[in-house]
């Protein structure tokens, strides 16, 4: 029998929220002047700024710059208490969420628990390839990245050379399409400094993209401007393509070409992690909650889904809204007006997406931007589209000395074109090891 979370009752009404991401903190703090207590449930004691765990990857920041403590974040919300803990299942009839610390009641639950890398069920790809979704994963690539070059040194076998040298990013999205970009911005002006005696003219880039644009959900104008940045700076963009198999040497899609590299990062999508408990109905195509325009998890009027987890499918959205940063925080904000009403028995508010456009930055100067501006459209591309990426993600950045910091680092890299955080320190992903393959020749 678990024993309960040693959280005191206040005698207020509690709302628990499972998940530190964007659409947690944003219901969190909107919560701060409602006579309620929040409980915020997370395995990690702090809130990632997840669009920037590429530039941790790619030596560019340290973790630290995008990472805010929780306690931190809400030293001043006295209604607030944050537990540090794994959410395991739900008891919907006894409202209460069974924890890795114990049992927590609420009154109102609200999931934000996200999503997670999508392997597509692929357990050899799961196992060999690196994801690109929290500090630990930017953290593993960055030290893989940094040991490459370091065992390339003392390679005199040119097939394993390349295996070491060339890198293979699944994916076409911001998320795949900005880590291209930062590598060769790495290519061009930082590894031939450090590792002199390699050339790097044999350092491949591969974009896999599994259809025929990158950047979708991007406009055409963006995705075409990003392919040719891409290309610009050397990277070899194979659309069209999936891949069938890594086993963390040789990559094979499903066209039958094989590519050699040692380090795949899988960047293809994500999919959500819905907590156990909660009834099969209320899941839609098997990870998302399937919730009404109120957030409400269909089937439960207690019991929320907002951000990545939550699929409000409607005409304009017919499979939910995208699994992106604006639509969770917009939710989490609308939510906490909503326990409002509901606890004040007023009716409640439609939830209604503004969406103010997507970008993504392809290296030093090079970004495509389409913004929606007071029901207008604006796209550009390149200078001023990376201005525009680089205030909007430094406002969006919690924390003012985390701002400051990550400002700080950009200009020190941009008028240096040096990026200092290149330390091995942790975890490197090695599938076999170099002197075990010396021999492998692809076939």
């Amino acid at each position: 029998m678990l024993h309960n979370a040693r959280i005191a009752e206040t005698g207020k009404q509690r709302v628990v929220i499972l998940g530190g991401g964007f659409a947690g903190i944003e219901l969190a703090k909107s919560l701060k002047s409602l006579d309620v207590q929040v409980i915020l449930i997370d395995k990690h004691n702090f809130h990632a700024f997840q669009p920037l765990l590429y530039q941790v990857a790619t030596t560019g920041i340290e973790p630290s710059y995008i990472a805010q403590p929780f306690r931190e974040l809400f030293d001043k919300q006295e209604n607030l208490y944050f537990r540090m803990a794994d959410a395991l299942s739900v008891d919907t009839d006894q409202q209460v969420v069974e924890t890795s610390i114990g049992l927590v009641r609420y009154d109102y639950l609200v999931v934000a628990t996200g999503a997670e890398t999508n392997f597509y069920n692929n357990e050899e790809i799961t196992r060999k390839a690196i994801s690109l979704k929290d500090i630990d994963d930017a953290l593993t690539l960055r030290n893989t990245i940094l040991s490459n070059f370091e065992k390339a040194l003392q390679i005199d076998n040119e097939e394993q050379l390349n295996s070491l040298m060339d890198y293979v990013i699944v994916g076409g999205g911001p998320t795949g399409v900005e880590l291209a970009g930062a590598l060769c911005e790495l290519r061009q002006h930082v590894f031939p400094k450090d590792y002199r005696e390699l050339n790097f003219k044999n350092m491949d880039i591969h974009l896999i993209q599994s259809g025929p644009q990158l950047l979708k959900g991007m406009s055409e104008q963006a995705s075409q401007k990003a392919l040719e940045f891409l290309e610009e700076f050397g990277v070899k963009v194979w659309l069209n393509r999936r891949v069938k198999s890594y086993d963390g040497y040789t990559v094979t899609l499903d066209t039958g070409e094989k590519l050699i590299t040692r380090t795949m990062v899988w960047a293809a999508g994500v999919v959500g992690a819905p907590i156990k408990g909660i009834r099969k109905e209320s899941v839609l195509r098997g990870d998302r909650f399937q919730v009404n325009v109120y957030n409400q998890i269909v089937g439960y009027s207690n019991i929320f889904a907002i951000g990545d987890i939550a699929a409000m499918v409607t005409e304009e959205n017919p499979h939910g809204h995208p699994m992106m940063a604006q639509p969770a925080i917009q939710q989490g904000r609308l939510l906490a007006d909503n326990l409002k009403r509901l606890m004040e028995k007023k009716p409640l508010e439609a939830f209604k997406y503004h969406d103010q456009g997507s970008m993504a930055t392809i290296g030093r100067n090079h970004a495509v931007a389409d913004l929606k501006i007071f029901n207008k459209e604006y796209r550009t591309q390149g200078f001023l589209a990376w201005c525009i990426w680089i205030f909007i993600h430094l406002i969006s950045i919690i924390g003012f000395k985390n701002q400051v910091t990550v400002f700080m680092s950009w200009m020190w890299s941009y008028f240096n074109f040096n990026q200092g955080i290149r330390l091995i320190m942790g975890d490197v992903k090695e599938n076999e090891p170099v002197e075990e393959a010396t021999e492998k020749k692809l076939v």
